[in-house]
């Protein structure tokens, strides 16, 4: 009786949830209509208003939030930007007479550095046309001063701060929670680097992984202190020593070390800008956001080729044949990339990636893909903020692979990882387990009981095997003996930089670079070539109905676990780690 009634109050808060959903298309669709047939039309003397503080993906849908001018819960805070989106809007804006400067909005961008360089680069070509860049910000993070230096004009808020420091790699370390819980790891790997364990079985990083990440940060710091100095005007070292002694953290202290140009409220910073628009006092500034701008008409004529480049978007940890938003699922993914290859219009194909990694089954199945593709048209990878393990086997088949100075890639290694829940179950919840088997290991693997020692050495013996399968796949697709590929591999995390030395990598640069090697490889001429981005984004509803489910099974765990429903979801977490992993260490937070 009692799990029938879990399973009503679940079946009822799905129900009502439906009908709310239900209320939010009538109203949405009745002002998708409204809208739809909208056109900007831009002013002259307008200033595209460029806000990149959100979370920032590959490609979004064009659908806006019809709910967001009711305010309060209608108002997604967190709205994601996508990185087709940013571009498409710099090149028009570089080429419409109406748009005479950017206002730049990136405090606190919530993207890698990878994808912030992109967008970096896309904004200098963008001041090639003459016009300007003006930002203000009452603070900066490192990543949103690291955008917003390529500005000509930079207000600070005399009681801001600008973050300033260098950059830092933080880990989080669960040995001590699982000892608790009387959970038991059981790992298998190959490779002194390969650290995706670590949080697991220590509490500190182990010195060849701390050694590792040292080498990569300084790479990365490195890059983007010489890339501000080239803005700013301002040496690398002078740039090393403000950093050290948190000099600019403090707006007069910015001032001072020139990294930035003002320090003043945003209504100076607002009267500076009408300055140079030549505008009175009184008026307004015609700011036109990246949504509406894009609803414009192109200053950039239409292209109607035939010809096509497929970029096949690739984003977050590989999980498996099928996956959520924010993972790569192999079926979808390959699904995709046989459209691209027996599409005759398609004439090569770029693979973009940013991903960490993840299921080792589910990599090798895309990777067989990719070497298919290739035997009929070019294939391109561009790396963005991540591309390593699982994601470096995924672009290793490529032709050509292009990454930007700030990827992470590499750690080429794999392992294996169980838990064993059997004293946790009866120490802190009193569940026991007991069995028959047929056979001396019927039940293997399980989470309820140690692995024998014979189970043990089969597990090494699969990731050892592993391990040969991706270290002598990478080589044959670098064309490198497998002694110099197993050198660089070992789970050994690198730069874009470090990759591109040590030949892991063919060419520095982003997405752009990569569509035009690809269009290069296809003997296609500029201009006669149009890039078309798959998987098509999910609009605005399907959103809501991802979400709505997603709170339907976060209702029924609660139904059915009570107060123990965050334990359970976190042991689900561990169990999705479970068997062979191409994943790189544990997702590194930069600071």
């Amino acid at each position: 009786m009692l799990q029938f009634l879990k399973y009503v109050l679940a079946t009822v808060v799905g129900l009502i949830l439906f009908a709310i959903v239900s209320v939010f298309i009538l109203v949405g669709i009745a002002a998708a209509v409204g809208s739809s047939e909208d056109t900007t039309v831009l002013k002259d003397n307008s200033v595209l208003k460029l806000d990149l503080n959100h979370a920032i993906e590959e490609n979004v849908s064009d659908d806006e939030n019809p709910f967001k001018d009711l305010g309060g819960p209608f108002m997604d805070s967190n709205e994601s930007i996508g990185m087709v989106q940013i571009r498409e809007a710099l090149k028009r804006a570089a080429a419409d007479s109406h748009i005479k400067g950017i206002y730049l909005q990136a405090h606190y961008p919530q993207a890698g550095y990878a994808q912030l360089e992109e967008i970096r680069n896309a904004l200098l070509a963008f001041k090639k046309s003459g016009k300007f860049i003006y930002s203000y910000g009452e603070s900066f993070t490192e990543k949103g001063y690291y955008v917003t230096s390529v500005s000509d004009k930079i207000y600070l808020n005399p009681a801001g701060g600008l973050d300033f420091n260098g950059i830092s790699a933080e880990v989080s370390f669960y040995k001590g929670a699982l000892d608790k819980l009387d959970i038991k790891p059981v790992v298998f790997r190959v490779g002194e680097y390969k650290s995706a364990v670590e949080p697991y079985l220590r509490e500190n990083m182990s010195d060849a992984n701390k050694a590792q990440y040292s080498t990569l940060l300084n790479s990365i710091n490195n890059h983007i202190f010489e890339q501000i100095s080239a803005s700013r005007n301002v040496d690398v070292a002078t740039l090393k020593k403000v950093a050290d002694e948190l000099l600019a953290y403090k707006p007069k202290g910015a001032l001072a070390a020139k990294l930035v140009t003002d320090v003043g409220y945003y209504d100076e910073f607002e009267a500076d800008f009408k300055k140079t628009l030549k505008k009175e006092s009184e008026s307004k500034i015609d700011f036109v956001n990246l949504s509406k701008f894009l609803k414009a008409d192109s200053a950039i004529p239409f292209n109607d080729t035939q010809n096509k480049i497929a970029v096949i978007v690739g984003e977050g940890a590989i999980i498996g044949s099928k996956a959520d938003k924010g993972n790569i699922g192999s079926d979808d993914w390959v699904a995709e990339l046989r459209k691209a290859r027996d599409d005759k219009k398609v004439k090569a194909i770029v693979l973009r990636i940013d991903s960490p990694g993840g299921s080792s089954l589910a990599s090798d199945v895309m990777w067989r893909e990719v070497v298919l593709a290739r035997k009929v048209k070019p294939v391109i990878a561009s790396m963005a903020d991540y591309a390593a393990s699982g994601g470096y086997y995924m672009a290793m088949a490529a032709d050509t692979i292009v990454a930007e100075p700030t990827t992470i890639t590499g750690s080429i290694g794999i392992f294996a990882q169980f838990f064993n829940f059997e004293n946790f179950l009866k120490n802190k919840l009193g569940i026991t387990n007991d069995r028959v088997n047929t056979n001396a290991h019927s039940d293997f693997p399980t989470v309820t009981r140690e692995m024998t020692d014979f189970e043990k050495d089969w597990f090494q013996r699969s990731v050892d095997a592993g391990y040969e399968t991706f270290t002598s796949k990478a080589a044959k697709g670098r064309k490198m003996s497998i002694e110099k590929l197993k050198s660089l591999a070992g789970g050994h995390v690198w730069s874009g930089i470090e990759a591109k030395s040590n030949g892991l990598v063919d060419v520095l640069g982003g997405l752009e670079d990569a569509i035009k090697i690809a269009a290069k490889k296809a003997k296609l001429k500029e201009g006669d070539y149009k890039a078309r981005f798959y998987p098509q984004p999910k609009s605005f509803f399907e959103e809501i109905f991802d979400k709505k489910e997603d709170a339907v099974q976060a209702k029924i765990m609660k139904a059915q676990f009570g107060e123990l429903a965050p334990y359970v979801k976190q042991i689900q977490d561990l169990k999705a780690r479970e068997g062979l992993m191409t994943l790189m260490p544990e997702v590194i937070e930069f600071k």
